[in-house]
């Protein structure tokens, strides 16, 4: 039997018990030293937070690097922060690890304001060198849509960043002319990897969204340097219903060259104040807390209106009522042509009797308006009428009925009720004279309700009681309660 050198065996362990010690020195600087996770598995393995958490962190550092003006909007992240402060407090006391960052999803989202942040393409080449594999995804700049000769041009949406299966989604935020910030749909281009992200399970990029202005704080998470939305849960509620439709600008160019807009300068002067008017509601209504649209219903106007009449192509009537009426309100204006309607000389929005609160006319009033009628009561075909500098607020309220929604119309002489009838519908974002505004998702198909299929071409005469497609007659106010639902001002 061969005699064992002990020397030689003593070295190797000498070697082998070095190697095993800087090892064990390289993986404590390298994770343990650091403040968050370092939670291993029996095999002495990170665990996927761990990743996930090396992962944001590697990223972060970048951004701070390139200055990259980064705020977090992953949706699971930021509901874990909204919870109760106590049970943040009882997370924050026990050993470090992933509590906010590590949300069990392959995905964290963080978005950016794009006018804070040159382009820099060495992020990129900074962010490969780190390990990550990247995606970018660009599209046309809808503030330019409306000019032919610049609506090529596109700007970066969304970046995706991947490393070791974990996704970093950036989007962009862009301002637009409505005091509002706003970000692109995200759409793989044909030649693109559509395996690269789990596309569907992206918080944003399904479709384009609206945000209001965000007042951002520095705080720590999981050990990290994160900003985030100062009013979590109202950055969430807007997030839910953040989405966002853009006016059809080519057909709307269409549309106006086969009937060109009124450039007169009553005309000019109605949008004017048509304008003023829209952003004055949409004021008032917001410290109610009432979310109200751009709506389609019936355009009622008051005995003070006269029989001027718009372009060539429609004529506006007036019945025994004391009504005018036209073919098409501010909303249809949105949808068909990008702007308000000059000859309409009114503005209507509607608002689901949900939402309704006792002191909207009180509100209005204070604001400037005077009421001119009031139709209805809360629980029936209620509606509001005001006016500020001789242009009109229509204001209709939708009630829910099974599969579909309605709102009322009221003649005044006989008390007659008609009700106008809509398929069910959401709510999105829109924009009419540099306000951002709600319309319904469904556009087509409420235009359509009210206007029939020949939405598109403006009709000559419009009678409100029996032109609407969706029309039906409701029958009649007791004459012994028209002093209370039949009141003009």
């Amino acid at each position: 039997m061969p005699r064992v050198n002990r020397t030689a065996v003593l070295s190797l362990l000498i070697v082998s018990s070095s190697v095993f010690l800087l090892f064990q020195l390289y993986y404590y600087r390298k994770y343990v030293s650091k403040p968050g996770p370092h939670i291993l598995t029996q095999t002495g393995h990170l665990t996927a937070n761990d990743i996930q958490w090396q992962t944001v962190k590697k990223f972060l550092a970048l951004a701070h690097r390139f200055r990259l003006p980064l705020f977090l909007t992953d949706t699971a992240a930021l509901t874990l922060l909204s919870q109760d402060a106590l049970r943040q407090r009882d997370r924050l006391v026990h050993e470090p690890h992933c509590s906010f960052l590590c949300t069990g999803r392959p995905v964290t989202s963080f978005a950016l304001h794009a006018n804070l942040w040159k382009y820099d393409p060495g992020f990129l080449l900074a962010a490969e060198q780190k390990g990550f594999d990247m995606l970018e995804l660009r599209g046309e700049d809808p503030r330019l849509a409306s000019l032919d000769t610049l609506s090529g041009q596109e700007i970066p949406l969304h970046f995706l960043f991947r490393l070791h299966g974990y996704i970093i989604q950036v989007v962009f935020l862009y301002e637009r002319s409505g005091n509002y910030l706003w970000h692109g749909a995200l759409r793989p281009k044909a030649n693109m990897d559509r395996s690269f992200a789990p596309f569907k399970q992206l918080d944003y990029g399904r479709h384009a969204g609206a945000y209001d202005r965000l007042e951002l704080v520095l705080t720590v998470l999981d050990g990290l340097d994160v900003r985030i939305p100062r009013n979590i849960s109202r950055f969430l509620s807007e997030q839910r219903h953040a989405h966002f439709l853009e006016c059809r600008y080519h057909d709307a160019r269409n549309f106006l060259q086969l009937y060109p807009d009124d450039s007169s300068p009553e005309a000019v002067d109605f949008r004017r104040k048509a304008k003023s008017l829209l952003h004055l509601a949409a004021r008032t209504l917001a410290r109610l807390d009432v979310p109200f649209w751009l709506s389609s219903g019936t355009c009622l106007a008051s005995h003070r209106a006269t029989d001027q009449t718009g372009p060539e192509q429609v004529r506006v009537q007036r019945d025994d009522s004391h009504h005018v009426h036209v073919q098409s309100p501010a909303w249809s204006g949105w949808f068909r042509q990008c702007s308000i309607i000059s000859y309409s000389r009114d503005v209507d929005i509607g608002i689901f009797i949900a939402d309704f609160r006792s002191d909207i006319i009180t509100a209005f009033r204070d604001a400037g308006l005077s009421l001119k009628h009031k139709f209805g009561k809360v629980e029936d075909s209620l509606e509001l009428s005001f006016v500020s500098d001789d242009i009109k607020l229509d204001v209709f309220f939708f009630y829910e009925d099974g599969d579909v929604v309605w709102n009322g119309g009221t003649q005044a002489k006989s008390g007659r009720k008609f009700k106008y009838i809509f398929p069910r519908f959401s709510l999105c974002w829109a924009e009419l004279l540099e306000l951002k505004v709600r319309v319904p998702c469904e556009t087509l198909d409420y235009v359509k309700a009210n206007y029939g299929a020949t939405w598109s071409v403006p009709v000559r005469g419009w009678d409100w009681k029996s032109s609407p497609s969706n029309v039906q007659e409701n029958g009649v106010w007791p004459p012994a309660e028209w002093a209370e639902l039949v009141q003009v001002y």
